[in-house]
């Protein structure tokens, strides 16, 4: 099965081995974002909702560049620096989301790159469900 990748000049470039995303089969694999401006390149410091939605902007434009939206996530895992950020993430997570929802994990992690408080990575479906 060949991999396709896809690259966004809407997000941050890749800093290493990997793919924004690849797609493969009916499925695209977005790679973990940080809360990186793209244009200028800075990181987002500030409170967790402020890196969370840069971090969700991210994802979004990468999946807009295979041609798909929020809505075709079927699955993320959010890294999180300190777990008592649940709530705030989860308050922005969900303006970035409707119903069905992805299916989630959120695990608390001892460091990310650059410091941030938030990763976060996504599958999405390519194809329509049969």
């Amino acid at each position: 099965m060949p991999k396709k990748e896809i690259v966004s000049k809407k997000a941050p470039a890749a800093i290493g081995p990997y793919s924004q995303a690849v797609r493969a089969g009916g499925l695209v694999f977005a790679s973990g974002q940080i809360p990186v401006e793209p244009v200028a390149g800075e990181t987002i410091k500030g409170p967790i909702q402020l890196q969370t939605r840069q971090v969700l902007h991210n994802l979004e434009m990468i999946l807009k560049e295979a041609g798909l939206s929020m809505d075709h996530v079927v699955k993320t895992t959010v890294y999180l620096k300190d777990m008592t950020h649940f709530v705030d993430m989860n308050g922005v997570y969900g303006e970035f989301f409707s119903p069905p929802y992805p299916a989630r994990a959120t695990v608390q992690v001892s460091a990310l790159p650059k410091g941030v408080l938030i990763e976060i990575d996504a599958i999405a479906l390519a194809e329509k469900d049969s």
